[in-house]
């Protein structure tokens, strides 16, 4: 068994990319990129199966192996960070606040923000909910924001699948021309 280094950063490369491509593939797939997907995925299984082929030819060299697995667990890695700066899509945030009197709709909407008021009932009594739809981009401000005003919050977040009408009919172009306002960058 010898050690080549050359074949190893090559192996390291080629699982770091098609793991990568990968999780690039899946993200899009996800947000309904139908016609982008198909191609990287063209890319992504040309280059797994070159790295999987040179692997299979030295299955007695242990190197080869750790090399293609340090190559996939660092594209997976690569790929979670770059889901989260890509932040492609929207979130729809709930926040259920205490006090049903409070002001932080209005706060909301003067950072940009469209927000739907209802009233619930829970175990502790009355309850003001905010429906609050961001691009991902902005979900960390959002998140900010309601904590910052209102610490009590009870906030969960999913992502819509489907978008039609409302507030965001008229603010999707504008906000994915313009970053909402960010408290920590003013």
């Amino acid at each position: 068994m010898t050690l080549d280094f050359k074949d190893l950063a090559i192996i390291f490369t080629i699982n770091f990319t098609y793991i990568t491509l990968n999780t690039l593939r899946m993200m899009l797939t996800m947000k309904g990129y139908r016609y982008i997907a198909p191609l990287v995925s063209m890319f992504e299984i040309t280059i797994y199966v070159v790295g999987l082929g040179m692997v299979l030819q030295q299955l007695d060299n242990v190197f080869n192996l750790l090399a293609y697995a340090l190559g996939y667990g660092a594209g997976i890695a690569v790929g979670i960070h770059l889901e989260d700066k890509l932040a492609l899509g929207y979130i729809m945030v709930t926040a259920m606040i205490p006090d049903v009197n409070s002001d932080i709709p209005k706060k909301i909407r003067e950072e940009g923000y469209g927000v739907t008021v209802t009233y619930g009932y829970g175990l502790e009594g009355e309850r003001m909910i905010m429906e609050i739809l961001s691009s991902r981009k902005n979900e960390r401000n959002l998140y900010q924001l309601i904590d910052s005003i209102e610490p009590k919050a009870f906030v969960i977040s999913h992502e819509p699948k489907y978008i039609r009408g409302g507030f965001w009919t008229k603010k999707i172009k504008r906000q994915n021309q313009q970053p909402l306002k960010n408290k920590n960058n003013e």
